[in-house]
């Protein structure tokens, strides 16, 4: 979690209905007036939240380009409501997709960290399976030490003994976090919904570019996972930049001014990409 204050005024949005309803905040940054490319939204790793640095930085190219730029809490972290031990794949992706709709930019670039890349994946599914007025097209993709499947790829083949009896027993178990006092909790039914938003099955057609940023000393996501996500991407134009010392977070100033790269790389194409031939 970061201790860094959102730098504007959060709105908050209700997703879900009854029981399910939880209020999700965001970071809205409009677009200057007359500016077409397309909107950058962040899309947050486990236990991460919108106000982290990469997520502020990416804010500040927003406004540097006079880009629009939405960022988001999912439900149990940051300033939105909901419990964590209620969070789910399926449910962080409804979040995301209902503030996307809420907002109804013409083309965004996603953005994603982690668990976020994941996410960003489904979004990509979801925008062309639901696709039409109500929802933007996708122009391009970001992700940093992308998590897809990791539930099943990453957590699931590795259960100690007691792990899988504090499962079956209390429906979640606890890991110790390299990045905060409180321990990572991992429930049953993220587990189990985890395999339901699987994309490591089949081909994965974004349609768009994507530019993967891989640590090579990422002790939470292996770089070989990110390989394996690649050969799940080849229809699409994708980059692969593997940084040698980087570790998960990849927030060090050169893994950001890496980050920043990327994301203009991405946006110039979606430009050229809409320019008439």
């Amino acid at each position: 979690m970061s201790d860094q204050m959102p730098d504007s005024a959060p709105q908050f949005l209700t997703v879900g209905e009854g029981e399910a309803a939880r209020e999700i905040a965001m970071l809205v940054r409009p677009a200057q007036a007359g500016n077409g490319a397309p909107a950058l939204v962040w899309l947050s790793g486990y236990r991460s939240d919108m106000s982290g640095t990469k997520a502020v930085e990416l804010d500040g190219l927003a406004a540097e380009l006079g880009l629009a730029c939405i960022r988001l809490d999912y439900s149990g972290h940051g300033l939105s409501g909901g419990s964590f031990g209620d969070g789910t794949i399926s449910r962080w992706l409804e979040e995301a997709l209902a503030v996307i709709r809420h907002v109804a930019p013409d083309r965004v670039i996603l953005v994603g960290s982690s668990m976020g890349g994941w996410i960003a994946l489904r979004l990509a599914q979801e925008l062309a399976r639901q696709g039409g007025v109500t929802l933007p097209k996708l122009a391009g993709m970001v992700l940093i030490a992308p998590a897809p499947d990791f539930t099943s790829e990453l957590i699931e083949p590795n259960l100690k003994a007691k792990e899988r009896k504090s499962l079956a027993e209390r429906g979640y178990f606890e890991e110790r976090s390299q990045y905060s006092p409180e321990p990572n909790i991992y429930t049953r039914a993220l587990i189990e919904d985890g395999r339901k938003n699987r994309v490591l099955d089949g081909i994965i057609e974004t349609g768009c570019p994507v530019h993967i940023l891989q640590g090579m000393k990422d002790a939470d996501v292996p770089h070989a996972h990110a390989m394996k996500l690649v050969e799940h991407l080849p229809a699409d134009d994708v980059v692969l930049t593997f940084v040698r010392d980087g570790d998960h977070r990849l927030s060090r100033p050169g893994d950001i001014a890496l980050l920043l790269s990327a994301v203009k790389g991405i946006i110039r194409s979606s430009t050229n990409r809409q320019m008439p031939t």
